[in-house]
């Protein structure tokens, strides 16, 4: 797996003190979060700090108690023994936004960052192979994944919870963290559809996963459970970093869904669906051929993965009707992506080639996890496409939305290039 990108310019640094980035070149020392000199809308620092400033006032002793979304991370640093634990935030009430990405759709980052970094990470150490003789904090994180309803959580910790804020692309974000010593929680209610999954030990992980999806189970609610080995036969059964199960579930369902996909007759014409969300925008082309699928990120200057750079970076991966057999380059993103798509042409009984663009401007000041990607294709895949006859037609209208050149578009792009290819070959035939 990849590892977790750095935070550019600047960093909370251990034990909880903001401090800017130390790089001479850094503006952030000069612009002090007024002048914008960094080029994007937003401070992304500043936004930290006020969202850090508001949880840390409630979490000056070794004590905390609020109602878990719920919430819980499973880390990987040191695998197989990894740290675990709730997410809490120091307040009591319906919390189940905090970790609820499918509800955060037309939020401003501030307002994802503001309620993600109120929870406060618990950890308490334990091997993945070995953690169902963790003791209560394991059985008590574990009861948290399987619950359907915000749920009151009390901990101590060794030390007064601190440490980085954690931004990644593939993961939400969330804020400090400590170690526990004891925990506490009030009486769950489960979903039963989870429950019988967990319950049924002789049930397969992949099998418990397709089934609560097609029952309707929320992705983040399975990709929950299944990060604390709840799913699978018991003896098989292990806890899954969460990083790891959120690219785990997407790409097992994707895959379920593509099955049927392959079987399916093609669309008849080209389609465009468009959206813009965060400063990102999308636009969905969908090809009539078999099935292939790509998605290409453009990060801007001053954007999260191009803090510095001088120039758009284009990254991309792909699979043809065959598939890929090695991780995509792009990361988990693609897997997101591809299991949104899929649903759609499940929908409709067709199949299709598939290619994402997406163009992520300077208004995307720090990221927000996978659902980021999975949620905004599943709204563009909502909207009324527009229809063409021929692929000229429908670049011209991506051309409309996106600022980067056609040709740099394809240039990237292997679905396309090949299409193109093999179209002017059969022009010959």
């Amino acid at each position: 797996m990849n590892e977790p990108h750095p935070v550019p310019n600047g960093a909370f640094d251990d034990p909880g003190v903001f401090v800017p980035s130390r790089s001479e070149n850094s503006p952030c020392s000069i612009c002090k979060g007024s002048k914008m000199l960094c080029g994007k809308p937003r401070c992304p620092l500043m936004v930290k700090f006020y969202s850090r400033t508001r949880t840390q006032r409630f979490i000056d002793s070794l004590d905390l108690a609020g109602s878990s979304p719920p919430g819980v991370f499973i880390g990987r640093y040191g695998y197989p023994k990894v740290d675990i634990g709730p997410l809490v935030p120091p307040e009591y009430g319906d919390t189940a936004i905090m970790d609820t990405p499918e509800q955060w759709m037309g939020k401003s980052i501030e307002e994802i960052t503001d309620f993600r970094f109120r929870l406060v990470r618990g950890k308490y150490r334990v091997d993945v192979k070995e953690f169902q003789l963790g003791g209560k904090i394991v059985d008590y994180t574990r009861e948290l994944a399987l619950a359907v309803n915000p749920l009151e959580v009390e901990m101590s910790f060794a030390k007064r919870p601190s440490g980085r804020i954690v931004l990644d692309d593939e993961i939400q974000p969330f804020g400090p963290s400590g170690r526990v010593m004891t925990m506490d929680i009030g009486n769950p209610k489960y979903d039963h559809k989870v429950e019988k999954a967990y319950n049924d030990t002789d049930l397969r992980a992949v099998e418990a996963v397709r089934d609560l999806y097609k029952n309707g189970v929320l992705i983040s609610k399975i990709q929950k459970a299944f990060s604390v080995g709840a799913f699978g036969i018991s003896k098989n059964r292990k806890l899954v970093p969460t990083r790891w199960s959120i690219t785990a579930v997407d790409d097992m369902l994707g895959k379920t869904l593509l099955q049927r996909t392959k079987t399916n007759p093609t669309i008849d014409e080209f389609r465009v669906y468009d959206w813009t969300q965060l400063d990102n925008r999308w636009s969905v082309l969908f090809i009539p051929t078999s099935w292939r699928y790509e998605l290409i990120e453009a990060w801007y200057p001053n954007t999260v993965w191009n803090p510095l750079g001088k120039q758009i970076d284009l990254i991309s991966s792909h699979e043809f009707y065959e598939g890929r057999k090695d991780y995509a380059e792009i990361g988990g993103c693609y897997y997101a992506a591809r299991l949104a798509v899929n649903e759609l042409l499940t929908a409709e009984r067709r199949q299709a080639g598939v290619v994402i663009l997406r163009e992520a401007h300077p208004g995307y000041i720090m990221p927000v996890g996978v659902w980021n990607v999975r949620e905004n294709v599943r709204m563009a895949l909502k909207q009324k496409p527009e229809k063409f006859n021929t692929l000229e037609q429908a670049l011209a209208h991506v051309a409309t939305r996106m600022d980067i050149p056609i040709p740099r578009w394809i240039k990237q792009s292997g679905v396309l290039t090949d299409f193109i290819r093999q179209r002017r070959i059969d022009d010959y035939a």
